[in-house]
């Protein structure tokens, strides 16, 4: 009878390495090969702007909120305010009608409005918001600032754009690929605020409208610009008396898309959420046969008149191009910043620069890896020949992983992927020295490859995890050119990790591993 033969533990241990290996190959392969790896600005050209967001405006804007808010609690508990004034940033001032009931009034506008601080002074109260809430206000700021901005250029179908928050009120934002930097500031910098206003009056002329009203504007209203436009071969501007306290706002809406009218002109159709159908129909019936002004940023884009009731949807018209209805929708459909910006810088990179970086960086890359390779192959032989392999199969794994995780490859990351080359042969060349030591101990090649790897261990581990750390921060706290060193060498850490801890490993095993000594093996 005969004997099957039986499978040694290390062999059926190996075998499984092996198909690992193979595995991660045909992972990163499919990765690489079935979606492109994203280049950042400076590869592929674009524009880079630094905004300021007036983040005072907002303040201010709260301000007068709160002094509206405070006078009409005070008044439900039966204080009459005798006059109340925003001063600027600085907070608010109030005076009562009876200054005996100072005392009252204090202790009512803390326990209902705890965000703020009171100081009496001279009979009058200065409130102002606390410490603690005004710098919440101010990140809560930016970071709208911040998702309206990235929500506007995702509209855009730009890709992968680069903003990040660079001190109290500056935002930069990059945006590679651009074709059109007009048409990106403009999508960027609008502060996009969409009010519909009932119109009162109207007039050809400011001053005209001024004239009507003698003894002051009507409580509750104020004088908006319209936008300029031709009739009987004249440029004129309407002047518009509105209502201030909006039928509906921008916060109400819920989709905007570029249309045509009637006319065949460019339009804007927008829908409003449930809520906001809801108000606009109640106050559309009352509204018939007057005119509604549709106001963006505080002018009057046009005022049709309401000739029935409208709920859920309507049209903004003007004098549009096909682009401009396009953008309008877009900033309209990412929402209004939540305070006006301002460009104070910005730099348009051509895509050539980032042809002529790629080349050189590439070409860099390549003789970094030829030059390593080779001097692996002359100090470690067959075993240097081995680290080129799984130096091979660090970058396969590298590139798989940024274009998995949607990694935005930088010339800094390309910087961070050669630096990377190095530290992972530094793994190969700790772990092959500890083999030869082992090896001048008289042990036999492949106990010397266990116990090598098994010393080495630690100290490769200890390194990458510090250089993991270094580059976390970087990431978290870094701008653009930062986070995209930070963001490949962090995944190339841990790729060279798995490269020099378990594939060397399983390559010299399939080679070395089965044999007791062997000429130019390290």
């Amino acid at each position: 009878m005969s004997r099957a033969k039986k499978t040694s533990p290390m062999k059926n241990d190996l075998k499984w390495k092996l198909l690992l290996v193979f595995g991660v190959m045909v992972v990163s392969l499919y990765f690489i090969f079935t979606k492109p790896i994203k280049l950042g600005l400076d590869l592929q050209g674009g524009m880079s702007i630094t905004l300021r967001v007036d983040i005072d405006h907002v303040i201010k804007t709260q301000y007068q909120q709160l002094l509206r808010d405070i006078e009409l609690k005070l008044k439900e508990k039966g204080i009459d305010v005798l006059s109340g004034k925003v001063l600027g940033t600085k907070g608010v001032v109030i005076s009562l009608l009876d200054p005996t009931q100072i005392d009252k009034a204090i202790n009512i506008i803390k326990d209902e409005f705890p965000i703020v601080d009171i100081e009496e002074q001279d009979g009058n109260l200065f409130i102002k918001y606390s410490d603690w809430e005004l710098k919440r206000l101010k990140n809560t700021i930016m970071q709208q600032a911040i998702e309206t901005l990235r929500n506007r250029i995702d509209e855009f179908g730009t890709l992968s754009p680069n903003i990040a928050r660079k001190g109290e009120d500056r935002i930069l934002v990059e945006i590679p690929g651009v074709v059109d930097p007009e048409r990106a500031k403009a999508i960027i910098g609008r502060t996009a605020q969409l009010e519909l206003k009932e119109v009162i009056d109207s007039a050809y002329s400011k001053e005209e409208l001024l004239k009507r009203y003698p003894e002051g504007l009507p409580p509750g209203t104020e004088i908006l610009e319209g936008v300029e436009k031709e009739i009987n071969g004249h440029k004129v501007k309407e002047w518009f008396l509105v209502k201030k306290t909006p039928v509906v706002t921008g916060a109400q809406l819920k989709d905007a898309r570029a249309t045509i009218d009637q006319g065949g002109r460019p339009a804007v159709n927008f829908e409003l959420t449930s809520e906001g159908a809801k108000i606009f129909g109640e106050a559309t019936a009352k509204m018939i046969g007057k005119r509604l002004a549709i106001v963006l940023d505080n002018k009057v884009i046009s005022a049709p008149v309401i000739r029935s009731r409208i709920s859920s949807s309507g049209q903004i018209t003007g004098d549009f191009t096909t682009e401009e209805a396009s953008d309008l929708a877009v900033v309209l459909r990412a929402g209004a910043l939540p305070a006006p910006v301002e460009i104070l810088e910005e730099t348009v990179i051509g895509p050539t620069l980032g042809k002529e970086s790629i080349q050189k960086t590439v070409k860099a890359g390549l003789t970094a890896l030829v030059l390593v390779g080779l001097f692996m192959i002359w100090r470690y032989a067959i075993s240097g020949f081995i680290s080129v392999i799984a130096l091979m199969f660090n970058g396969l794994m590298l590139w798989a992983a940024m274009v998995a995780l949607d990694v935005t490859l930088t010339l800094p990351g390309i910087a961070g992927i050669i630096l990377n080359i190095g530290m992972a042969v530094d793994a190969n060349v700790i772990i092959f020295e500890r083999i030869k030591e082992e090896l001048r101990t008289g042990k036999t090649l492949r106990i010397a490859i266990e116990e090598g790897f098994k010393r080495a261990f630690g100290a490769i581990f200890d390194a990458q995890v510090t250089t993991l750390i270094a580059a976390f921060v970087l990431f978290q706290f870094g701008t653009g050119p930062l986070k995209g060193f930070a963001a490949t060498l962090s995944i190339g850490t841990i790729t060279s990790i798995f490269a020099a801890v378990f594939i060397t490993k399983v390559f010299l095993d399939l080679i070395l591993g089965g044999k007791k000594q062997l000429k130019y093996a390290f």
